[in-house]
């Protein structure tokens, strides 16, 4: 295709913002990276922020809308994506980075239509039933992003024990996600509690946020802290795969995010009271102590330690 057909500035920009708005703790890990895979994240974020945006009417991440056509948002989601990754222009500044970083860094399309799935799974309003379930979606909606991110920073895409790794920290972060987003999730008529968590605390669907199951809901959030800081222990170990920079980004990330588990857990059933976020000053703190950690990595989290049983894996 002609090297001028994507002003490749231009689309670095649009992404540069979206993270801006987006989300504040990835900007701050992503000025960890070396400037060219700095780039390549922002682009790829871009994309996923604008599928999620599309997805649940939103506006980086904003309050979400009343959406009515979800089949339609996610056939558009579809044919962008699929344009983008055949290399044709869609117009769209978020989907065309994506062709562009997915050419640049040989991202296996699996991963890319797979994030689509966990998008399609909320367009026919599903529920998981069980833990498995639940795990499953988190793979779809994050575990992906984790993998992309990893091919993305230089992981070999036939290395899927590092892979394994990246996708576990994807699903500790949308772990910690589940945990504090409960009562915005009811107010978007969702829960991704899986059912069976909820006929175990006895706990009526969508009765879930009534003030009298409040210390029944607390003991499932801290479940959820528990699991989310079992699989980012777990993703530590394949930061030895990563340039000292990514693993940097990572270990920082890895920190700044696992926090919000962390302190969904600690407020108890005042958890969702406001909205849980991670301090400014924490987040520095963090990238000051993965900065500390980088040496020392793969003598801490050695690659070769073998995954914890009873995590859920891709191949579930």
């Amino acid at each position: 295709m002609p090297a001028d057909l994507f002003d490749r500035t231009a689309l670095v920009t649009h992404a540069r913002e979206s993270i801006a708005r987006g989300s504040k703790s990835f900007a701050m890990a992503s000025k960890l990276f070396d400037p060219v895979t700095r780039e390549r994240a922002w682009l790829l974020y871009a994309w996923c922020r604008k599928c999620d945006d599309i997805a649940d009417g939103q506006d980086h991440g904003g309050a979400m809308g009343s959406v009515a056509d979800a089949q339609v948002r996610l056939s558009e989601m579809r044919v962008l994506t699929g344009k983008a990754l055949r290399g044709e222009v869609t117009g769209d500044p978020a989907f065309d980075g994506l062709g562009v970083v997915a050419r640049e860094c040989s991202i296996p399309h699996v991963y890319i239509h797979d994030l689509i799935e966990g998008f399609a799974l909320d367009a026919r309003d599903w529920r998981p039933r069980s833990e498995a379930d639940m795990l499953r979606y988190c793979y779809h909606v994050a575990g992906t992003v984790g993998c992309m991110m990893a091919v993305l920073m230089g992981v070999d895409p036939d290395d899927q024990a590092t892979l394994d790794r990246a996708c576990d920290l994807g699903l500790a972060f949308q772990l910690a996600n589940i945990a504090r987003d409960i009562s915005e999730d009811e107010a978007a008529d969702r829960c991704y509690l899986p059912i069976e968590w909820l006929v175990e605390m006895d706990m009526p669907p969508g009765e879930h946020m009534k003030p009298w199951v409040r210390p029944k809901l607390t003991i499932l959030a801290r479940r959820l802290a528990e699991m989310a800081a079992a699989y980012e222990a777990s993703a530590r170990h394949g930061t030895g795969a990563l340039p000292p920079r990514a693993a940097w980004a990572v270990l920082a990330a890895a920190g700044i995010y696992g926090d919000i588990a962390r302190e969904v857990a600690r407020r108890g059933d005042h958890a969702w009271d406001h909205r849980v976020v991670t301090p400014k000053r924490e987040k520095i703190g963090w990238v000051v102590r993965a900065g500390m950690q980088v040496a020392g990595r793969a003598r801490r989290w050695p690659a070769g330690a073998a995954r914890p049983q009873g995590l859920w894996t891709r191949s579930d």
